[in-house]
Formats: C-alpha cells, sequence, structure tokens
C-alpha cells in the first residue's frame, strides 16, 4: 500500500450518471475521503481537473469508474494526470454484497465503493492504455456499424410485419429485404394493385436499372406479379400500412447506405489495429 500511495497523489472513485458523477477523493494518510458531485458540462469537467493538476502539482491520480469508455472517460483522457482504472460493473456489484451482505444499494456511496475496491484491490484492476487515435477511431467505427446494422434488421423487421398485412407476396419475391432493388421497387409499387397496373416494358426497365438483365428471371417476376391475388381490399387495412411503408423505406435506405459506408471507413484503420495488437484479432472486427 505504501508503494501505491508514493505512486499517485489521490486515489479517485466516481460514480457517473448522465448529467452529474458523484465523486469520493483520497489523499493518501488523510483521515477521510472528500465526497462531490460534479456535473457533467464540459467546462465543469475541465474546471475539476484543472483544480487538480495544480493542487496535486501535476502528478498522478487513479480513477476508478464502472467505464472503459464514454463521456466522462474522453473527457478525463484529455488530461494526462489520470490514470484511469475501469470495473467491471459485475465486479463492484459482487463487492457490494460482500460489504452489505443486506443487498442494499445506496448510489451516493457508488463512489466510495469504487475508491475503496481500487484501494483495497488494486492487483484485480489493470490502467487503461491509452490507444493511438487511429485505434480509438476504429473502435468507434466497429461499434457505429455495429448499432447501425441492428437498427437496420429492426426496421426490416418492422417492414416486413407490415407488408404481411395487405402485400405478402413481395416478401416473398424479395428474399433479402436489405437490398436497393427491394427498397426501391416498393417505393415505386408499394401495392399489389399498384404493381399489376404497370406496364410490362416499365417493369422491365426498372430491373435492368438494377442490375437484372437475365431475360427468363425479369420474365418469370413479372408472371408472379400478374398471376397473384390480393390479400385484401380494405382501404382500412391497406392505407395505414401504406402509411407506415412509407415512412420505413427512407430510414431503411438510409440505414443501409450508412452501414455500407462505415464498413467501408474500418478496413482503412485495419493495419493500425494490427499494429497496435500484432497477432490478436478482436472478436468485434470478426465478418466486417
Amino acid at each position: 500500500m505504501q508503494e501505491q500511495a508514493s505512486a499517485f497523489a489521490a486515489f479517485i472513485g466516481i460514480d457517473w450518471a448522465d448529467r452529474k458523477h458523484d465523486v469520493c477523493l483520497q489523499v493518501p494518510g488523510a483521515s477521510a475521503p472528500e465526497a462531490s458531485v460534479l456535473e457533467h458540462r464540459p467546462k465543469a469537467i475541465d474546471a475539476w481537473a484543472r483544480q487538480l493538476r495544480e493542487r496535486f502539482g501535476g502528478r498522478r491520480i487513479a480513477v476508478c469508474l464502472e467505464l472503459a469508455q464514454g463521456p466522462i472517460v474522453s473527457a478525463l483522457l484529455e488530461h494526462d494526470f489520470f490514470v484511469i482504472f475501469p470495473v467491471n460493473p459485475s465486479t463492484l456489484a459482487k463487492y457490494r454484497r460482500a460489504l452489505v451482505p443486506s443487498g442494499a444499494k445506496d448510489d451516493p456511496t457508488d463512489a466510495a465503493l469504487a475508491l475503496d475496491f481500487l484501494r483495497r484491490h488494486p492487483e484485480k484492476l489493470a490502467p487503461l492504455r491509452r490507444e493511438s487515435d487511429d485505434m480509438r477511431a476504429l473502435r468507434r467505427l466497429v461499434e457505429a456499424r455495429r448499432d447501425l446494422v441492428q437498427d437496420r434488421v429492426r426496421v426490416t423487421n418492422r417492414l416486413t410485419f407490415t407488408l404481411k398485412d395487405y402485400f405478402p407476396q413481395i416478401v416473398e419475391w424479395f428474399r433479402d429485404k436489405e437490398t436497393d432493388v427491394f427498397a426501391a421497387f416498393l417505393e415505386r409499387w408499394p401495392s399489389l394493385q399498384a404493381a399489376q397496373r404497370a406496364r410490362r416494358e416499365t417493369v422491365t426497365a426498372f430491373f435492368h436499372a438494377h442490375n437484372v438483365r437475365r431475360a427468363s428471371t425479369i420474365d418469370a417476376r413479372i408472371a408472379k406479379i400478374q398471376s397473384e391475388h390480393p390479400l385484401t381490399s380494405d382501404p382500412g387495412v391497406i392505407e395505414p400500412a401504406l402509411a407506415v411503408v412509407a415512412a420505413l423505406l427512407p430510414q431503411l435506405r438510409a440505414l443501409y447506405r450508412n452501414a455500407a459506408r462505415k464498413a467501408g471507413e474500418c478496413p482503412a484503420a485495419r493495419h493500425q489495429w494490427h499494429r497496435d495488437h500484432a497477432r490478436q484479432r478482436p472478436p468485434c472486427l470478426a465478418g466486417l
């Protein structure tokens, strides 16, 4: 503990939140920790950090919180004297149960709990490594793409569910709903009746424009369109469904384009990952 105390001028536990952060600071040798509340505003966080730099002469300060990345972590990393020790929330929860067998949890004490864990069990924590700018950007790109793909699946599922109410045939015609040709077809002919009114030459030209050029494939699709029978003619079902489809299609197109763009951006930074992590390939890049 003496070696640990000499390495850091102070120890801090933070219970983070969207609008404010509870802070518990312990100076080695002091009789009691100092509790405070830090507003989640860039100016407030910067002023707090500058005060600590001045107070402790720029010496390193250990910070423990239940995050490895996020707004508060990004703000702290702007100051080189902070050494951040992320702790897994489940680890801290187990530690809380060990100290408070009843399971009681009082949010204002979470910062003190993180501080206590940092002081008593430093061997269980590893400092957050300050990765290169390219590496941090790559992580964000991977996460952003994953979120976009999940959003795209959600919108596609809702669109499919709506189409089954009045236009189930198109769900079978286009097995892959996350394509431009599907969205374009549905925008132009949002119902079976609309598709059946289209001229053969118009439908053929549409498929040609979307790189479907095999005549037998186009003929088979046109034959299916003309041979189908509407599921319903009830305006009370069709009109609300058309409104939902019109609202979802722009979302699907935007999500498809942005997910593809993010996928294109990720490979440009992969070389940095291999430089930083040698032979280790991160699970989050699988399939990209």
